[in-house]
């Protein structure tokens, strides 16, 4: 999806609440304290590979290393480079400061609830997007939940979440501060 896309879903879903709940988790991502610190994980046979390169070009786009994710993967292979090889034991290490964030369209199973659960209990703060598993939204800090046949697909909502993570804080230009102090000192605009 290109950023015209996005822009367009954006457009679309502006009044259904949606645009609010994906920048929110995006934020909540930002929070991270040090790149290498947000920790991405789906289940055994999903592993989010896409959202991770969004992650990584928005941490890159918007000066935000903290928000460059690692990808652990359930099974990592031996001859990978090295950010394609760490394991599940990367999430027994995870503690204060740093974000899991758990992909799951589908229920988590019980291994990946249980590993989340014990980060939660060292202190790292758990994110969620998911397709309606009540247990991993229990263990998590903040969850979205994307239900099946909602007015915005799974993939779509991994979109506008990497994009809201990346959005830097629009700074009110010259003109429009401009605008604003001349409102101040002569009023509003009384049309006639």
């Amino acid at each position: 999806m290109d950023a015209g896309s996005v822009a367009f879903l954006r457009e679309v879903l502006a009044e259904t609440g949606w645009l609010e709940r994906t920048r929110e988790l995006g934020m909540a991502l930002r929070a991270t304290r040090s790149p290498g610190g947000l920790l991405l994980v789906g289940t055994p046979d999903d592993e989010p590979w896409h959202l991770t390169a969004h992650l990584g070009d928005e941490a890159r786009l918007a000066g935000l290393p903290q928000l460059a994710p690692t990808l652990v993967r359930w099974r990592p292979p031996r001859q990978a480079p090295a950010h394609l090889r760490v394991g599940l034991e990367r999430i027994e290490r995870a503690g204060k400061g740093e974000t899991l964030f758990v992909v799951a369209e589908r229920q988590a199973p019980t291994p990946l609830l249980e590993r989340v659960d014990d980060a939660r209990r060292t202190g790292a703060t758990i994110l969620a997007l998911e397709g309606g598993d009540p247990d991993l939204a229990g263990l998590a800090h903040d969850a979205l939940a994307i239900p099946a046949g909602g007015p915005v697909s799974f993939d779509g909502a991994q979109h506008l979440v990497s994009a809201a993570a990346g959005e830097l804080p629009q700074r009110p230009g010259l003109r429009d501060r401009l605008a604003r102090l001349l409102e101040r000192v002569s009023g509003p605009q009384v049309v006639d």
